[in-house]
């Protein structure tokens, strides 16, 4: 009987708060799949996390174990990651933050479909931007799934097709909740960029996987990404937040344009999609009359479309109606 192999859960934490910490560690004893082991990385906590992990560490020492940077330091996720996955033990690593939870079949699940493609280097599903956690019947409403790709359960090759997706903007990327990866991926691909401290550390990672190596996605969720107004992104004011996301994202696009040239990447797809998502950065002039433009035109179209159906006969607006679609139809047959 094949023996299971071993899946190193790390869990990074930064004053994470108790109920959500307490529900993190939960969901992982709760696991139907048993041969894991659980690596809690403080990040320099001045709360009662560091006592929580250190209170698992010691009840569960066959399962449990804590981990800190010298002098109890904060050096951001990218750091506690690398932190978490130089003392790995497992064929597999997967991540989960402090503040999610990951469903009980989550590993049952996940190992056998990387056990299946032994060429795939991670996989990944969907997502659920959870919401509702808080109770609150508006919030049920909110809970949504992410997209995360265009092409479900299946591999998909490096590097065309995850990065112009990735680049696309919105929540297309897979949340580091979602993934199972390979160890020995770190050792060939490289770990987390350290010069990403506390944002982009996720989607330059997946980018250095994507790039290089083959990727399953699948369509099912395993996991709840908990939103609420303590996460990183969250907590600073909206327009703080907006000049911060700009700035990290135009940090995370000039790394990728260097990583592309130094590894000597040369794809018209992934090189087409980067230059439209430089573009704003490169041109911002440019970029802004384009988007009044833009802006201006769908004001007019549905100014048109008011006086319409204002003026012309039922019967003229769906001759019309009619024929806007047979164009259409007929430009992508």
């Amino acid at each position: 009987m094949n023996k299971q192999p071993l899946v190193s859960c790390i869990i990074i934490f930064l004053n994470a708060g108790e109920k959500f910490f307490l529900e993190a560690i939960e969901s992982i004893f709760a696991q139907t799949c048993n041969n894991w082991e659980l690596l809690l990385v403080d990040d320099g906590s001045t709360d009662e996390s560091t006592k929580i992990a250190l209170h698992y560490a010691e009840k569960y020492a066959e399962k449990v174990r804590y981990l800190e940077h010298e002098g109890h330091q904060n050096c951001g996720m990218s750091a506690a990651r690398n932190l978490g996955i130089r003392h790995a033990k497992g064929d597999y690593i997967a991540f989960l933050d402090a503040d999610d939870v990951w469903l009980p079949n989550k590993l049952e699940e996940q190992i056998p479909i990387l056990e299946t493609h032994p060429e795939a280097a991670m996989l990944y599903g969907r997502t659920l931007f959870w919401y509702s956690w808080t109770g609150n019947p508006e919030d049920i409403e909110r809970d949504c799934m992410t997209k995360t790709s265009v092409q479900f359960d299946t591999l998909i090759q490096p590097p065309t097709q995850l990065i112009p997706y990735l680049l696309d903007g919105g929540e297309t990327y897979p949340c580091m909740c979602s993934v199972l990866i390979r160890s020995e991926v770190f050792r060939d691909i490289g770990a987390f960029e350290e010069e990403f401290r506390n944002a982009n550390e996720d989607m330059v990672f997946h980018s250095k996987v994507f790039l290089n190596a083959q990727v399953f996605v699948s369509s099912k969720c395993w996991d709840w990404y908990r939103i609420h107004p303590n996460s990183y992104w969250q907590s600073a004011p909206t327009i703080i937040r907006q000049d911060n996301q700009k700035v990290e994202r135009l940090k995370y696009l000039t790394w990728l344009e260097k990583y592309l040239s130094k590894q000597e990447i040369q794809n018209p797809a992934v090189y087409k999609a980067l230059r439209k998502a430089l573009f704003p950065y490169n041109h911002p002039q440019l970029y802004a009359f384009v988007q009044f433009f833009h802006n201006y035109v769908k004001k007019i179209k549905s100014l048109l479309k008011w006086i319409g159906k204002q003026l012309l006969p039922i019967s003229v607006r769906r001759c019309l109606k009619a024929q806007y679609k047979l164009k259409n139809t007929s430009v992508f047959n």
